[in-house]
């Protein structure tokens, strides 16, 4: 297991890295340090595991997990490296189309990328020689944040795995950068864009929209969903949706971003306008529901009220909001969302 190999060297190492950093210029993808954005720190940020300290502004990003590195990427920034997309990556080349396209702009090279197919990528991390690691939307576990730890300041979540807000995310990580204002201001460009895509479709406002996770055509017999925990269900309400009142009750019971309930149970989803679910685009996945003799009940389901998102396309990735995909793909979610309303 990578974490169990990698501990045995890593106080070396991290002796290592401290005594050349001192010596090693900036990484050239990385911004100078201003007067203002240094006068920031030291910076200490509050999470799940404890708190850590950032003494000066980092000049070497590193991040891990998912969407991370999005948030230096919109600030700026170009990352030392960052894991490699696992899913909604067409062409294979370990980047999605907006963290592409905003390289490009930045005029970077394409940074060091993690393969995280077995966890977290201990060593490769090391061995960009960060300043700080970013995983403030992430599933870190406290042995993962321990052997980070040796390796750069580390910023975890706040407070639950894969719980953290695109908004708490771009809030926390660019305050750790020393960029809070203009983590700010990309939040508030972000919010503008939201309310102006929903505004083409003035029935959004209000609906009730549940997400259902990965759907099994061989197993009818259960339904899962995403809480109000998740961001997934979580974007709804920031383009003017709202939960329905039966995935607000069962959130409230668990800390949990996922549940599944019984398909005999379906009458608890009457209170459900729209359905969104990972899916296909050409309707076979509503088809299927609406030929099962118990799901075919749901409203939603009976009139068609139902977004299917095709596989690991931008648009299914990006239904898990993150800084940068949002706005890539915001004008095709909320067009499907909005036929969706018309059924209503």
């Amino acid at each position: 297991m990578r974490a169990t190999r990698f501990l045995a060297g890593i106080v070396a190492l991290t002796t290592a890295l401290a005594l050349s950093a001192c010596g090693d210029s900036a990484d050239e993808t990385a911004p100078a340090t201003s007067g203002s954005a240094a006068a920031a720190f030291p910076v200490t940020i509050t999470h799940a595991f404890g708190s850590t300290t950032i003494e000066k502004k980092p000049e070497r990003v590193a991040t891990v997990n998912w969407a991370n590195h999005e948030v230096p990427l919109a600030l700026g920034i170009v990352p030392v490296g960052y894991a490699k997309a696992n899913f909604g990556d067409e062409d294979g080349d370990g980047l999605l189309p907006w963290d592409a396209a905003k390289l490009k702009e930045l005029g970077g090279q394409t940074p060091v990328l993690f393969d995280e197919t077995d966890g977290i990528d201990f060593e490769g991390v090391a061995n960009t020689k960060p300043d700080v690691i970013l995983a403030a939307y992430s599933g870190l576990t406290q042995q993962d944040y321990d052997t980070l730890s040796k390796i750069a300041p580390v910023v975890a979540y706040p407070k639950s795995a894969w719980a953290t807000s695109w908004r708490d995310s771009i809030t926390i990580e660019s305050k750790a950068l020393g960029l809070a204002a203009e983590g700010d201001k990309l939040i508030a460009t972000i919010e503008k864009q939201m309310k102006d895509e929903a505004a083409r479709y003035p029935k959004l406002a209000g609906k009730s929209v549940m997400f259902l996770t990965h759907i099994d055509p061989a197993d009818l017999s259960k339904v899962s969903f995403y809480t109000t925990h998740d961001t997934r269900a979580q974007f709804f309400t920031d383009l003017g949706m709202k939960h329905p009142a039966s995935i607000e009750k069962a959130s409230a019971a668990t800390q949990e971003f996922s549940l599944t309930q019984s398909a005999e149970q379906v009458q608890n989803l009457s209170d459900v306008d729209i359905i969104v679910t990972y899916g296909d685009a050409e309707g076979t996945t509503l088809a299927t529901l609406q030929k099962d003799p118990l799901l075919s009940k749901i409203p939603a389901i009976a009139r068609g009220s139902f977004v299917s998102l095709p596989g690991s396309t931008p648009v299914a990735t990006a239904a898990n909001p993150t800084p940068l995909a949002v706005s890539f793909v915001l004008k095709d979610y909320v067009d499907l969302l909005g036929k969706a309303a018309d059924k209503l």
